[in-house]
C-alpha cells in the first residue's frame, strides 16, 4: 500500500465539514467519474452531505455508469469543503470562472485528490494528494486504505472501472505492479470484470447516423510533420449535432493513430466563442503528450492528453503551433 503525506489533512477536512461538494473537471471521463461517485458513497457513509458537480453534462457515453444522473452543473449555494477529482488545471475549470462560483471554492477549504503529473495550477487548493499512479480512482482505494475507510461493493466496482479505463485495460506504460494488485483485490472481494466489461461494451454501441459521420472524420484526417502527426479538425456545428451521441474525437483518434508512421494523433475541436480545445494520443514509446499539452496551458498523461484555449483565433495558427512543438519534442526524444 503506497502511503499517502496528506491523507491525514485530507481526513481532517472532512470530519470538520458536514456539507463537501465533488467537483470534476470540464472534461470528465470514466475515471472522474467513477472517483466522484465512489468517493461521494464513502463520505455518506460518514453522514455527510455530499454533492456532486461537473460544469458540463456527463458524456452520454458515461451515463451506463450507476449514479452518473446524480451529478448536478449547479454548485450549491452552502458547503464547507470542496474536493476536486482528477485534475489540478485551473484552465479545466472555465464553466466555475464563467459563473463566479470559484470564489465561492477560493473562500472555502479546497482539496485535490488527483494522479496527474502536471503542476498544479490551482492556486488556491491547501491540500494536494497527487501520488504516481494510473487513475485517480487508484489514489482513492489507497486513501481508503490508509484511513480505514471501509469500500462497499458498489465503490469497489467504480474504483475498478476508473483504474481500468485510464490505463486501457491495464496496459499503458503508467501502469504499476500496485495497480494490477489492487485490481486484484477488487476481484478477491468479489467484483466481476466480465460484468463490468459488458456493461461498457454495451454502452460503446453507437447510434447508426454516427458512422457515415466517422466516415467524414476519416476522410479529413491530414498527416503533417512528414506524417508523424494525425490531425483532424470538428467545427462547432458538428460539435452540436453529433456530441450528445458521442463524443467525436473518440470516433476516429484510436483509427488515425493506427496508420503507418504516425506516432500521435490530435483532434481540435473550434468553437464559435474563439475556443478552441485539443485531444492528444500518443502510439507506445511516444510519451509526450503531456509535454505537448501543457505548452497549451494542458496537461494529462504522457499517452493521452488535452488543452483548451480561450480566444485561440486562428485554428491554422494553434495547428501550426502544434505541429512545431510535436516536431521539437519527438526529435528530443528520438536523440535521448
Amino acid at each position: 500500500m503506497q502511503q499517502l503525506p496528506q491523507a491525514e489533512q485530507l481526513a481532517k477536512a472532512i470530519t470538520d465539514a458536514s456539507n463537501i461538494v465533488i467537483i470534476q473537471a470540464d472534461n470528465p471521463d470514466a475515471d472522474s467519474l467513477t472517483s466522484a461517485l465512489a468517493l461521494e458513497q464513502v463520505l455518506s457513509d460518514m453522514s455527510k452531505e455530499v454533492f456532486l458537480y461537473c460544469g458540463v453534462d456527463i458524456p452520454s457515453y458515461l451515463r451506463y455508469i450507476k449514479g452518473s444522473d446524480r451529478v448536478s452543473s449547479e454548485l450549491p449555494k452552502q458547503f464547507g469543503l470542496s474536493i476536486i477529482v482528477d485534475t489540478s488545471s485551473d484552465s479545466l475549470l472555465e464553466q466555475l470562472n464563467k459563473s463566479g462560483a470559484k470564489n465561492w471554492l477560493a473562500a472555502k477549504p479546497c482539496a485535490i485528490i488527483d494522479h496527474h503529473a502536471t503542476k498544479p495550477t490551482i492556486g488556491f487548493a491547501s491540500i494536494i494528494v497527487s501520488p504516481p499512479a494510473v487513475a485517480t480512482a487508484e489514489v482513492i482505494y489507497e486513501l481508503a486504505q490508509q484511513l480505514k475507510w471501509p469500500l462497499s461493493r458498489e465503490a469497489k466496482e467504480l474504483l475498478a472501472i476508473g483504474i481500468m479505463s485510464d490505463s486501457l485495460g491495464l496496459t499503458s506504460e503508467a501502469v504499476s505492479g500496485r495497480a494490477v494488485h489492487i485490481i486484484g483485490e477488487i476481484v478477491e472481494s468479489g467484483v466481476s470484470m466480465a460484468e463490468l466489461e459488458n456493461a461498457r461494451r454495451e454502452s460503446m454501441r453507437r447510434d447508426p447516423e454516427l458512422i457515415p459521420y466517422k466516415g467524414q472524420l476519416l476522410q479529413r484526417v491530414e498527416f503533417l510533420a512528414d506524417g508523424r502527426v494525425a490531425a483532424v479538425t470538428i467545427p462547432q456545428d458538428e460539435l452540436d449535432k453529433y456530441s450528445p451521441l458521442y463524443n467525436p474525437p473518440m470516433l476516429v483518434l484510436d483509427d488515425m493513430r493506427l496508420a503507418k508512421g504516425v506516432v500521435l494523433a490530435v483532434a481540435f475541436k473550434v468553437y464559435r466563442d474563439g475556443k478552441i480545445t485539443g485531444k492528444i494520443r500518443c502510439n507506445y514509446g511516444i510519451s509526450i503528450a503531456d509535454k505537448l499539452a501543457e505548452t497549451f496551458g494542458g496537461g494529462g498523461h504522457p499517452y493521452a492528453a488535452g488543452f483548451k484555449i480561450l480566444n485561440a483565433g486562428d485554428v491554422a495558427d494553434v495547428k501550426a503551433k502544434f505541429v512545431r512543438t510535436a516536431i521539437e519534442l519527438l526529435d528530443e526524444q528520438e536523440s535521448q
